[in-house]
């Protein structure tokens, strides 16, 4: 990378939130052509889906790993499995459904 290819942040690091409001603002721009801009109350409803979609899915992985270290029975250890796949789509629905509405409430506004 030549050295005038950087960009030289005027800021202090960006967060974590950051980065990822950033990249979903452009994957929004891609999609419909204009940016758009979330409010702080928007993008504080997107992390904190995100961090109970975390929090859900490091329970419900301890969970099914001390499940399975419980059993040998392999139609018992399917079950668990398909289970698993289970609860772990419900949590993406629901942290979607939570980060669509958070969106549309500021089109709302």
């Amino acid at each position: 990378m030549r050295e005038g290819d950087r960009d030289v942040p005027t800021e202090g690091p960006k967060s974590t939130v950051d980065l990822v409001m950033d990249r979903l603002q452009q994957q929004d721009a891609d999609a419909t052509g204009k940016a758009v801009i979330l409010t702080d109350r928007q993008k504080e409803a997107i992390a904190a889906a995100k961090r109970d979609y975390a929090a859900n899915v490091a329970e419900a992985e301890i969970l099914f790993r001390s499940a399975l270290m419980a059993t040998v029975d392999p139609e018992v250890r399917q079950e668990l499995e398909a289970n698993h796949r289970r609860d772990l789509g419900q949590f993406v629905s629901a942290r979607d459904k939570k980060i669509e509405t958070a969106r549309k409430v500021g089109e709302s506004s």
